[in-house]
């Protein structure tokens, strides 16, 4: 007698997929609530539906500006095999499917009105032999945290509640970047579940070309990651600083900051805000170097003589594990509260951290501002609101990549710009000031900071890594069962 295969091996052919196709069955119009259940129960991770006591708290992203988007499901996903029956379902039932890690995407492009697959239960993190093994739903504050403890780390953002997965799909711009690289440069490998539901295990040997698009190509475009090898670095001591300058300095900062950050040396990354909110105006230098305080202010003083005397000024030596949680917001924190509050996966009991209701946009710079191009930055800022703009230093190991060794193309910029504003009006600001500066920026963007409303993105994020991604989305996803809205 034929035997019916148990659940995981169901999974790894494909489920009822594979046994139904070619069979002349008829289309499903949608999944009633008896599929529902059905998938609900075949998951060993959590299904949550509309009217359950958890679903409003489950479809919230980051973002407020999203709660309007009501999910027919969340799943939780404790697996790869989990993740592999609801891409199954999805495909099967003609579902709409959005893949979620931590919930950041900037147009709530990890969210939608059908299923969503959250990988946040996947958050293990090993270390063995100079390598890290991390689960796709890890969070950045728990990836600093646990491989501190065991004196390595990998070069991430500052976020700590974003996940990995979706960070390091997109490049991973991070604070010691310019020393070893974007996150997608120690990716060695990616197991990654696809669209025909299959588990594959990718790296330079097996799959080459889908390791390669998920070096940079975006989350959601190529499948559900649910676990990632990275390559480690040693951690030590470091220095973290913060100089604050009255705001008619503010041009002289912009033109000493873009003249010093993306040639410093590579142990040096910093980050210049402009801000403007209901207390004024704003000039900060932040940042983090990869050595003593002494020779990090050293390295300072070329920019700050530049700028003019700094009105405070804090050059400190910490663990590399707190300076991740100094720039992550998170100095009086611990890493337990440094998360949002809740009991879902991916939250803490004890978290801290609030939800925030802004717009975003980005460039990438290129060269250097002209004098007309500093002014004019400036004076965006100056305008009445509640918004900054954000420079962080690329330059050193990111520039030192070949643009189409990974999917990530920008590696001659010298640094990213940030649009970044809060609460009402801040779709307008941000558009107005990306707009301002397009004559002098250009139109390069970081796949990571999604625009919704940008022209040209395809060119935009990928430049001419574009014709490359879709070529291989056409082998792992030709029936686009993955679409974003600007899905390659």
């Amino acid at each position: 007698m034929e035997r019916t295969p148990d659940r995981r091996t169901f999974l790894r052919i494909g489920g009822l997929a594979a046994l139904t196709a070619g069979a002349g069955s008829p289309a499903r119009s949608g999944p009633g609530p008896s599929d529902w259940k059905a998938l609900g129960r075949g998951l060993d991770g959590r299904l949550v539906r509309p009217g359950d006591g958890a679903y409003d708290a489950a479809r919230r992203l980051f973002n407020p500006a999203y709660d309007g988007v009501r999910p027919a499901g969340v799943a939780y996903c404790a697996n790869p095999s989990d993740v592999a029956e609801c891409v199954n379902f999805a495909r099967r039932m003609r579902v709409p499917l959005a893949v979620r890690s931590g919930g950041h995407s900037y147009a709530g492009w990890s969210t939608g009105p059908g299923l969503v697959v959250d990988v946040s239960p996947m958050n293990t993190v090993a270390y063995a032999s100079g390598r890290a093994t991390v689960g796709a739903g890890a969070r950045l504050v728990d990836v600093y945290d646990r491989l501190a403890a065991r004196g390595v780390s990998i070069p991430a953002g500052t976020c700590p509640t974003v996940g990995v997965s979706g960070l390091a799909l997109g490049g991973g711009i991070g604070v010691v970047s310019r020393k070893y690289g974007l996150t997608c440069d120690v990716m060695e490998s990616v197991r990654i579940v696809t669209a025909d539901g299959r588990l594959l295990d990718c790296d330079a040997d097996h799959d080459p070309d889908l390791l390669w698009a998920s070096r940079g190509g975006g989350g959601g475009n190529l499948g559900v990651a649910v676990s990632f090898g990275f390559r480690t670095h040693p951690v030590r001591e470091v220095t973290v600083f913060t100089l604050r300058w009255p705001w008619a300095r503010a041009a002289r900062a912009v033109r000493a900051w873009q003249a010093w950050a993306p040639s410093a040396p590579d142990a040096m990354w910093s980050t210049l805000h402009l801000s403007r909110d209901g207390g004024g105006t704003d000039v900060r230098l932040v940042g983090l170097h990869l050595g003593s305080r002494a020779e990090c202010e050293r390295l300072l003083d070329p920019a700050a003589d530049r700028i003019g005397p700094a009105s405070s000024a804090s050059v400190r030596e910490v663990p590399y594990r707190q300076a991740m949680m100094i720039m992550g917001g998170c100095s009086d924190l611990s890493v337990s509260q440094c998360h949002r509050g809740g009991s879902l996966p991916g939250q803490t009991r004890d978290g801290r951290l609030s939800r925030d209701r802004f717009s975003a946009r980005s460039h990438l710079a290129y060269r250097p501002l002209s004098e007309g191009g500093v002014r004019k930055l400036v004076a965006e800022v100056a305008k009445t609101g509640d918004h900054t703009v954000l420079l962080d230093a690329l330059g050193g190991a990111v520039g030192r990549v070949r643009p189409d060794a990974t999917a990530f193309p920008h590696r001659a910029a010298l640094y990213s710009v940030q649009y970044y504003a809060h609460r009402s009006g801040a779709a307008g600001w941000t558009r107005a000031a990306r707009a301002a500066m397009r004559p002098h920026f250009g139109d390069h963007a970081y796949v990571n900071y999604v625009d919704p409303e940008l022209a040209g993105w395809r060119t935009a994020y990928y430049g001419a890594n574009s014709a490359r991604l879709a070529r291989i989305k056409a082998v792992y996803d030709p029936g686009r069962l993955f679409r974003l809205p600007q899905g390659i």
